[in-house]
């Protein structure tokens, strides 16, 4: 009988580990990859932390192109997405110092509110009215957070970071990283139950 051949299983993805290895050792394609695996989530980042009124497009350019030119040099102390959001932080903050007022954070468009259960075949036209608004008050509230504290909201909450990729973007304990993820959420939860909104509503649904 005529031998079979066994389909050909499809090599997984590099890690990023190997990918800063392989941009190391002189191939510039590698950093192509990380930027693609990694584009979608740190231009979400800059949004949620600064708002409509920088271009988060350009600041994560900035972010990668900070990145590039210290790849070369990085010691895989941390992960290399802890690395990144460090990078994209910093970027953040030195844009707020020179803004010199608070920043603004919109998430309506960002934000899905899963808290609102569809009747019938879909929402009514009044259930999408009441979504919005309560996307609205989330976005208000997580504007009012402190800045230290609407980070560690932004990068767990809505960016799903581990509390120790959070504390190694920030540079602080990991134990610093949970006292203002708790007092975050604490003051979101007294801000929203100010408006109405019981503490048993969870956040708007998270976006990849």
């Amino acid at each position: 009988m005529p031998s079979q051949e066994k389909p050909m299983s499809k090599a997984p993805a590099p890690s990023d580990e190997v990918l800063v290895e392989e941009f190391q050792r002189g191939d510039p394609y590698a950093f192509d990859v990380l930027i693609g695996r990694w584009d979608r989530k740190i231009q979400g980042a800059i949004y949620r932390i600064m708002g409509p009124e920088e271009d988060a497009r350009d600041l994560c350019q900035e972010t990668f192109l900070k990145a590039y030119r210290a790849l070369g040099t990085f010691k895989k102390e941390a992960r290399f997405s802890s690395w990144l959001y460090q990078i994209a932080l910093n970027v953040c903050r030195d844009r707020l110092r020179r803004r010199k007022s608070r920043p603004q954070v919109s998430l309506d468009e960002l934000m899905e509110a899963g808290e609102v259960a569809p009747f019938g075949r879909g929402p009514s036209p009044l259930d999408l009215i009441e979504a919005r608004d309560l996307s609205r008050a989330v976005a208000a509230a997580v504007e009012s957070l402190p800045q230290e504290q609407r980070e560690v909201v932004v990068l767990k909450e809505y960016q799903g970071l581990t509390f120790l990729e959070i504390a190694q973007a920030l540079d602080v304990p990991i134990s610093t990283v949970k006292t203002r993820l708790y007092r975050g959420l604490g003051q979101l939860r007294v801000r929203l139950e100010r408006q109405g909104i019981r503490a048993a509503t969870p956040l708007p649904a998270l976006t990849p």
